[in-house]
Protein backbone atom coordinates (compact mmCIF):
# COMPACT_ATOMS: atom_id res chain seq x y z
CA UNK A 1 0.00 0.00 0.00
CA UNK A 2 1.26 3.47 -0.80
CA UNK A 3 2.08 6.04 1.87
CA UNK A 4 -0.86 8.10 0.60
CA UNK A 5 -3.17 5.12 1.01
CA UNK A 6 -1.98 4.61 4.58
CA UNK A 7 -2.43 8.32 5.26
CA UNK A 8 -6.00 8.17 3.94
CA UNK A 9 -6.75 5.05 5.97
CA UNK A 10 -7.17 2.64 3.07
CA UNK A 11 -7.44 -1.02 4.04
CA UNK A 12 -7.28 -2.83 0.69
CA UNK A 13 -6.14 -6.18 2.08
CA UNK A 14 -8.75 -6.34 4.83
CA UNK A 15 -11.16 -8.35 2.68
CA UNK A 16 -8.50 -10.51 1.04
CA UNK A 17 -8.84 -13.58 3.32
CA UNK A 18 -12.62 -13.71 2.85
CA UNK A 19 -12.43 -13.00 -0.88
CA UNK A 20 -9.78 -15.69 -1.39
CA UNK A 21 -11.92 -18.16 0.57
CA UNK A 22 -14.95 -17.38 -1.61
CA UNK A 23 -12.94 -17.82 -4.81
CA UNK A 24 -11.46 -21.07 -3.49
CA UNK A 25 -14.93 -22.34 -2.67
CA UNK A 26 -16.21 -21.33 -6.12
CA UNK A 27 -13.44 -23.35 -7.74
CA UNK A 28 -14.50 -26.60 -6.06
CA UNK A 29 -14.97 -29.32 -8.67
CA UNK A 30 -18.43 -30.38 -7.47
CA UNK A 31 -20.00 -27.17 -8.85
CA UNK A 32 -18.79 -28.06 -12.34
CA UNK A 33 -19.13 -31.82 -12.16
CA UNK A 34 -22.27 -32.62 -10.15
CA UNK A 35 -23.73 -29.12 -10.55
CA UNK A 36 -23.07 -28.89 -14.31
CA UNK A 37 -21.99 -25.25 -14.05
CA UNK A 38 -20.16 -24.60 -17.32
CA UNK A 39 -16.41 -24.94 -16.72
CA UNK A 40 -15.64 -21.83 -18.77
CA UNK A 41 -14.45 -18.31 -18.00
CA UNK A 42 -18.09 -17.20 -17.83
CA UNK A 43 -19.14 -20.20 -15.74
CA UNK A 44 -16.37 -19.62 -13.23
CA UNK A 45 -17.25 -15.92 -13.05
CA UNK A 46 -20.89 -16.86 -12.45
CA UNK A 47 -19.94 -19.28 -9.67
CA UNK A 48 -17.72 -16.72 -7.94
CA UNK A 49 -20.44 -14.07 -8.28
CA UNK A 50 -23.05 -16.45 -6.86
CA UNK A 51 -21.08 -17.32 -3.75
CA UNK A 52 -19.87 -13.75 -3.36
CA UNK A 53 -23.48 -12.54 -3.46
CA UNK A 54 -24.48 -15.08 -0.79
CA UNK A 55 -21.61 -13.91 1.43
CA UNK A 56 -22.49 -10.25 0.84
CA UNK A 57 -26.11 -10.97 1.77
CA UNK A 58 -24.82 -12.48 5.01
CA UNK A 59 -22.78 -9.34 5.69
CA UNK A 60 -25.87 -7.22 5.00
CA UNK A 61 -27.59 -8.46 8.14
CA UNK A 62 -24.71 -7.39 10.39
CA UNK A 63 -24.71 -3.84 11.75
CA UNK A 64 -20.94 -3.78 11.12
CA UNK A 65 -21.22 -5.62 7.79
CA UNK A 66 -21.45 -2.64 5.45
CA UNK A 67 -17.77 -1.77 5.36
CA UNK A 68 -16.59 -5.38 4.97
CA UNK A 69 -19.12 -5.86 2.14
CA UNK A 70 -17.79 -2.74 0.40
CA UNK A 71 -14.20 -3.96 0.80
CA UNK A 72 -15.23 -7.36 -0.56
CA UNK A 73 -16.74 -5.68 -3.63
CA UNK A 74 -13.50 -3.70 -4.08
CA UNK A 75 -11.47 -6.94 -3.99
CA UNK A 76 -13.84 -8.40 -6.58
CA UNK A 77 -13.27 -5.40 -8.86
CA UNK A 78 -9.49 -5.60 -8.41
CA UNK A 79 -9.50 -9.33 -9.15
CA UNK A 80 -11.73 -9.03 -12.21
CA UNK A 81 -9.64 -6.12 -13.50
CA UNK A 82 -6.53 -8.28 -13.24
CA UNK A 83 -8.25 -11.27 -14.84
CA UNK A 84 -9.46 -9.18 -17.77
CA UNK A 85 -6.00 -7.76 -18.35
CA UNK A 86 -4.49 -11.24 -18.11
CA UNK A 87 -6.72 -12.52 -20.92
CA UNK A 88 -5.74 -9.58 -23.08
CA UNK A 89 -8.51 -7.03 -22.63
CA UNK A 90 -7.04 -3.59 -23.25
CA UNK A 91 -7.08 -0.61 -20.90
CA UNK A 92 -9.63 1.25 -22.98
CA UNK A 93 -12.43 -1.27 -22.50
CA UNK A 94 -11.55 -2.82 -19.11
CA UNK A 95 -13.69 -0.19 -17.37
CA UNK A 96 -16.73 -1.10 -19.44
CA UNK A 97 -16.28 -4.78 -18.63
CA UNK A 98 -15.86 -4.02 -14.92
CA UNK A 99 -19.01 -1.89 -14.97
CA UNK A 100 -20.92 -4.74 -16.57
CA UNK A 101 -19.54 -7.24 -14.02
CA UNK A 102 -20.54 -4.99 -11.11
CA UNK A 103 -24.00 -4.67 -12.60
CA UNK A 104 -24.19 -8.45 -12.88
CA UNK A 105 -23.11 -8.83 -9.24
CA UNK A 106 -25.75 -6.30 -8.20
CA UNK A 107 -28.39 -8.19 -10.16
CA UNK A 108 -27.39 -11.41 -8.46
CA UNK A 109 -27.59 -9.79 -5.04
CA UNK A 110 -31.18 -8.77 -5.76
CA UNK A 111 -32.14 -12.09 -7.33
CA UNK A 112 -30.69 -14.21 -4.53
CA UNK A 113 -32.08 -11.88 -1.84
CA UNK A 114 -35.54 -12.26 -3.39
CA UNK A 115 -35.11 -16.01 -3.87
CA UNK A 116 -34.02 -16.53 -0.28
CA UNK A 117 -36.95 -14.44 0.97
CA UNK A 118 -39.35 -16.50 -1.17
CA UNK A 119 -37.76 -19.78 -0.04
CA UNK A 120 -36.71 -20.84 -3.55
CA UNK A 121 -33.46 -19.78 -5.19
CA UNK A 122 -33.76 -22.22 -8.10
CA UNK A 123 -35.18 -19.65 -10.56
CA UNK A 124 -32.40 -17.20 -9.64
CA UNK A 125 -29.80 -19.93 -10.12
CA UNK A 126 -31.16 -20.85 -13.56
CA UNK A 127 -31.23 -17.21 -14.65
CA UNK A 128 -27.87 -16.15 -13.18
CA UNK A 129 -25.67 -19.20 -12.82
CA UNK A 130 -26.83 -21.13 -15.86
CA UNK A 131 -27.65 -17.97 -17.85
CA UNK A 132 -31.18 -19.10 -18.59
CA UNK A 133 -30.35 -22.59 -19.86
CA UNK A 134 -32.33 -25.16 -17.88
CA UNK A 135 -29.83 -27.58 -16.31
CA UNK A 136 -30.50 -31.20 -15.54
CA UNK A 137 -32.76 -31.57 -12.49
CA UNK A 138 -30.10 -33.37 -10.45
CA UNK A 139 -27.50 -30.70 -11.26
CA UNK A 140 -29.80 -27.87 -10.23
CA UNK A 141 -30.78 -29.75 -7.07
CA UNK A 142 -27.11 -30.23 -6.21
CA UNK A 143 -26.28 -26.56 -6.65
CA UNK A 144 -29.44 -25.35 -4.91
CA UNK A 145 -28.86 -27.58 -1.88
CA UNK A 146 -25.15 -26.71 -1.75
CA UNK A 147 -25.84 -22.97 -1.90
CA UNK A 148 -28.57 -23.24 0.72
CA UNK A 149 -26.27 -25.23 3.02
CA UNK A 150 -23.58 -22.61 2.48
CA UNK A 151 -26.10 -19.84 3.25
CA UNK A 152 -27.22 -21.55 6.47
CA UNK A 153 -23.61 -22.12 7.52
CA UNK A 154 -22.79 -18.46 6.90
CA UNK A 155 -25.70 -17.40 9.12
CA UNK A 156 -24.21 -19.42 11.98
CA UNK A 157 -20.65 -18.16 11.46
CA UNK A 158 -19.59 -15.16 13.56
CA UNK A 159 -18.53 -12.07 11.61
CA UNK A 160 -14.89 -12.11 12.81
CA UNK A 161 -14.54 -15.69 11.61
CA UNK A 162 -15.97 -14.79 8.20
CA UNK A 163 -13.68 -11.81 7.84
CA UNK A 164 -10.68 -14.02 8.57
CA UNK A 165 -11.72 -16.27 5.67
CA UNK A 166 -13.34 -19.09 7.64
CA UNK A 167 -16.24 -20.33 5.55
CA UNK A 168 -18.63 -23.06 6.64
Amino acid sequence: MSWLGRLLGEKPNEALPLYNAVVGRARAEHWYREGAVPDTVDGRFDMIATLLAIVMLRLEVEPAGGEPAARLAERFVDDMDGQLREIGIGDIIVGKHIGKMMSMLGGRLGAYRDGLAAGDIAPALVRNLYRGAQPDHSALTHVRESVMTFHAGLAATPLPNLLSGELP
